[in-house]
């Protein structure tokens, strides 16, 4: 992926999580959950928004992060904290149980190892689920959102049919009984200054 690209998308997933952040001011009883594309973003509201209220969070996330509020790009909930806590926890995993089958000095993994990693494994899980958390947020924040938005404009929020990867979502947030998904297509631009 060539570096503009990259620019873009990362731009994209600020705007994306700056939104979700600003509708989350203003209303109460929804989840969303987005992503990025070096041409924009989608967003899926579960939960009764209207149109027009995730249409001026989407110019209100804007402007706001023109203006410098680039906190609005980190979200906690992002895709890269929770991949960054299933990392660290499966490696602690694997290797609390690794150690304790050299230290058995078993070829491979059986019941009495894994009884005998059981508790070292836990502790070794919940500290990576403490540090991840914020490693989450520092990746995030480094690599992949960037809150200056540069030349990047919004030109279109379109509403769109909900896809298979919503509906997905919708019930790994267990909304699974609510009827208001709503899936929306934010399509951005990148616009260059020409000079006299």
């Amino acid at each position: 992926m060539s570096n503009d690209m990259l620019s873009r998308v990362r731009r994209n997933h600020a705007l994306e999580h700056a939104t979700i952040h600003v509708l989350t001011e203003r209303n109460k009883g929804f989840s969303a959950q987005g992503n990025s594309t070096p041409k924009g973003f989608n967003l899926n509201i579960y939960g009764q928004l209207e149109d027009d209220e995730v249409s001026i969070a989407v110019g209100d996330a804007f402007r706001r992060l023109k203006e410098g509020e680039k906190r609005l790009a980190v979200h906690p909930n992002c895709g890269t904290v929770l991949l960054t806590t299933a990392s660290l926890a499966t490696l602690s995993a694997l290797t609390a149980f690794g150690i304790e089958q050299k230290r058995l000095k078993r070829s491979s993994l059986n019941l009495a190892t894994i009884i005998g990693a059981l508790p070292t494994t836990i502790l070794a899980v919940l500290i990576s689920i403490i540090v991840a958390k914020p490693l989450g947020i520092f990746l995030q924040e480094r690599y992949t959102v960037e809150g200056d938005l540069g030349n990047l404009q919004v030109v279109s929020i379109q509403k769109v049919q909900p896809s298979l990867i919503t509906r997905l979502f919708q019930l790994l947030l267990g909304q699974a009984r609510n009827n208001d998904v709503q899936a929306y297509r934010i399509d951005t631009v990148d616009q260059f200054l020409v000079n006299d």
